[in-house]
């Protein structure tokens, strides 16, 4: 039975994806630790560092179905050391003597962080393909929603109109600049580390830069200038661009839980059949999938706060701080993947409420167009003057139960400035949303421009 909320098996898909708990199992760790030892054999072979036929025999045996397990737990017991076990499994399972070419020189921070960024890589995919199907359904409904009107709030309070489109169009202008962030932190954090006990690379004779070339080369993996044992800003900078993609589907969620109220009722996620909302209200069709996505990634905040103390390591190597990162950045991603794939499903099923809309827009009864109504009457009577009538007709209407028309029809001068019809005009809210259509028309063609969505 599982014990934490990634292996429960009641609880691991809310908190995980299968998919990414299929990149940071300890089969597909062990798996990637094997992998760098098999291409650290046939290049040192290629460099006539070790014998072809022992890297050749590694390569062949570097296989977490070769390797027998139960003797790495019986190391695991004895050495109280993650690595050597796996490398002793190696070891025993080549035959004609190739195990003692196993592990040639290197240290075991080489095996494990190369490994780790292997498997980070394979995260960044995952979490590069949600995003830009992501991207598509706010696309979507930016287009279809353009010239939705909504109403607009600021400081929780209701303000002026929006368009439905326009509100998503700013969620999608965030989520390209984080596919654009994760363009270009890939080439310096997917960086491979074959440098020894200390980054002197002394264990590897005069073809050491050679050699770790070769091995990151096939790994596909960029080659550092220097060791980045002790020099942990590319893990850093990986947690802080997953931190911030984790920021937005927070704020997003969020909001569209705010939308989701009874209240509002202006958005919904999809609710399949069968789907239940409460144990004891069967009326109830909660937003369990939304909650979801913003229940983890509360949560997933905590890791991204501990990202900057696996900076400080002390002297060339820091086993206290170092081993803080096998927590914290498997943990990341696997509650970022949930996250997303929570978020990725709402977005492409979303009910967007018109009517509801609509109606919310007329929940003040006029009052929210006020700025509208002050600037038709700049003209006419100054800004400032205009300002000061429409306060206080607001306020006197507010007081005594009025609508915003007749607050302002029982006004004298803004009655003899404007017209019983042209008031009806102005305080149409679906008329004033500004140059929002436009406004995404632009943002979209920009976006698709860069052509990450």
């Amino acid at each position: 039975m599982g014990t934490s909320v990634f292996d429960s098996i009641l609880l691991a898909n809310s908190w995980s994806t299968e998919e990414m708990r299929g990149v940071f199992n300890d089969e597909a760790r062990i798996q990637r630790w094997l992998d760098v030892e098999a291409a650290l054999a046939l290049e040192q072979a290629a460099l006539g560092m070790i014998p072809q036929e022992a890297a050749d025999e590694i390569a062949a045996k570097s296989r977490y179905d070769a390797i027998d397990m139960d003797l790495v737990l019986r190391e695991l017991a004895k050495t109280k050391h993650p690595l050597v076990p796996v490398v002793r499994a190696l070891e025993h399972v080549c035959e004609n003597g190739a195990g003692e070419y196993v592990h040639w020189g290197v240290t075991t921070q080489d095996i494990i962080d190369t490994g780790l960024v292997l498997q980070l890589r394979d995260a960044y995919e995952i979490v590069r393909r949600d995003l830009e199907e992501m991207a598509r359904s706010l696309l979507k409904l930016s287009e279809e929603h353009r010239n939705t009107p909504m109403m607009g709030r600021t400081l929780s309070l209701q303000a002026i109109p929006v368009t439905f489109g326009f509100k998503a169009a700013i969620w999608l202008s965030e989520i390209d600049r984080h596919l654009e962030r994760l363009d270009e932190m890939a080439p310096r954090v997917f960086a491979g580390s074959i440098v020894g006990a200390v980054g002197t690379k002394a264990s590897f004779g005069p073809k050491a830069h050679e050699m770790e070339k070769a091995v990151n080369k096939r790994l596909g993996l960029a080659t550092p200038n220097i060791s980045w044992q002790p020099a942990r800003d590319r893990f850093y900078e990986f947690g802080a661009v997953m931190g911030g993609i984790n920021a937005t589907m927070n704020k997003i969620g969020n909001q569209l839980l705010l939308l989701m109220h009874n209240e509002l009722d202006e958005v919904a996620e999809p609710f399949g059949e069968g789907q239940v909302g409460s144990s004891t209200m069967p009326h109830k069709r909660n937003p369990a999938v939304t909650e979801n996505s913003v229940t983890v990634s509360n949560t997933l905040k905590s890791n991204i706060n501990m990202m900057s103390d696996i900076t400080k390591h002390e002297h060339e190597r820091d086993g206290a701080v170092w081993k803080m990162e096998w927590k914290i950045m498997p943990e990341i991603c696997l509650m970022l993947s949930v996250v997303l794939a929570n978020l990725k499903f709402v977005l492409a099923g979303l009910e967007v409420k018109e009517e509801s809309m609509l109606a919310n827009l007329n929940l003040l009864k006029g009052y929210a167009l006020a700025e509208r109504v002050m600037f038709a009457l700049a003209d006419k009577m100054g800004k400032q003057t205009a300002h000061e009538e429409v306060y206080v007709a607001a306020m006197k209407g507010i007081e005594g139960g009025q609508t915003f028309k007749e607050a302002l029809m029982g006004n004298d001068r803004i009655s003899a400035a404007v017209s019983e019809q042209e008031l009806d005009a102005l305080l149409d809210p679906t008329t004033y949303v500004g140059h929002s259509p436009e406004i995404v028309d632009a943002a979209l063609a920009d976006i698709r421009g860069k052509g990450r969505v």
